[in-house]
């Protein structure tokens, strides 16, 4: 007997609706995005974000249901993004969950969001099982953590400032480009010198599996004054490959020696900042030099969808993890916590 699950993820500027079968077969995952509408603003505006939240989220899932054949009535379970995310953003697809849940009595699965990303590779990769380690990298969170089972988590290190997406999207909206600034660097980063300029890489030391990129954001910037105050050309190719491989070496480096201190020799990558392919190559030759597997998600996973979040759910499900209708957004929660509301406790 097949379980179905409907998956909802409304914490940024993605609406989506997702329905998958027996946790990793994908039968719908419908995207909305709001990129276009933030572009002109630089940046998520939180306000917007939950207005246009609240217009897609009922299409939203209905065409989730109708791509994927089905109804309400074949629904196992709704899981809900609740956190962490832009509060606003995540009240309205929490709302249509336990809507949805209190009017037809389907089980309701409280879902974290990087937990989602990190089972985003289960998707992509259907022979992938616990344990293994996996380098989380988005707009807002960057840690490594250690998938000890499908209801465990380590949290090895994390970010002490700020997060390596936030970096990028800092330096390239200063550089000129547009939101997301991520992928503009990544292009600019393919067609420079990485060796042209020396920044700086900051908690190098051994065993230190935190992270922390304001300095390196603060040395990108400075460079960039300097060399506009003294009226000299900025090579933006050159800039972008030596910033870009400032992260990338640290990202690199601190999975590789937590993979080696673990002994663990499966290496996933998970989060928007996933699909930077700079990031992607070095972690994929690390690995071969190290004789570790390489797991990544294809690049409709990488970013904010419903897909992750009903893999997650549905795993969550088989553990018994539900949630009341109590169920609230968090803005900010660890992995691993268990929802308030949480009827498994």
């Amino acid at each position: 007997m097949s379980v179905y699950t409907l998956a909802l993820e409304s914490s940024c500027d993605e609406t989506s609706a997702a329905v998958l079968k027996d946790g990793r077969t994908v039968l719908s995952n419908v995207i909305s995005s709001q990129v276009p509408i933030h572009r002109k603003f630089g940046g998520v505006v939180p306000e917007i974000a939950s207005r246009h939240h609240i217009e897609q989220v009922i299409p939203v899932i209905d065409q989730a249901l109708s791509d994927a054949g089905v109804t309400l009535q074949d629904i196992d379970h709704i899981g809900v993004t609740y956190g962490p995310g832009l509060v606003g953003a995540l009240l309205v697809g929490v709302a249509a969950a336990k809507g949805l849940s209190f009017a037809t009595g389907i089980p309701l699965v409280p879902v974290h969001h990087m937990e989602g990303h990190i089972f985003a590779n289960f998707l992509a990769n259907p022979e992938l099982e616990p344990p293994f380690l996996s380098l989380v990298v988005s707009g807002g969170h960057t840690m490594i953590v250690h998938v000890k089972d499908y209801e465990e988590f380590e949290i090895l290190g994390q970010t002490r400032d700020d997060a390596a997406g936030e970096a990028f999207d800092k330096i390239a909206r200063v550089m000129g480009y547009p939101y997301p600034g991520g992928p503009h660097i990544d292009k600019l980063a393919a067609m420079g010198n990485p060796e042209a300029i020396d920044f700086p890489r900051a908690l190098s030391e051994e065993g230190n599996y935190e992270f922390s990129f304001s300095g390196l954001k603060s040395a990108v910037l400075n460079y960039l004054n300097s060399k506009s105050q003294k009226g000299e050309i900025i090579n933006e190719t050159d800039v972008a490959a030596s910033f870009q491989k400032a992260i990338v070496d640290v990202l690199v480096e601190k999975t590789r020696n937590a993979a080696r201190a673990l002994g663990e020799t499966k290496i996933t990558i998970a989060g928007g900042v996933s699909a930077n392919k700079g990031l992607q190559q070095a972690l994929q030759h690390m690995c071969e030099i190290e004789g570790f597997t390489y797991y990544q998600p294809s690049i409709i996973l990488s970013t904010d969808n419903a897909a992750m979040i009903g893999c997650r759910a549905y795993y969550m499900a088989q553990a018994g993890k539900f949630s009341d209708l109590h169920l609230n957004a968090k803005p900010s929660v660890p992995i691993g916590a268990i929802a308030w509301g949480d009827t498994s406790k």
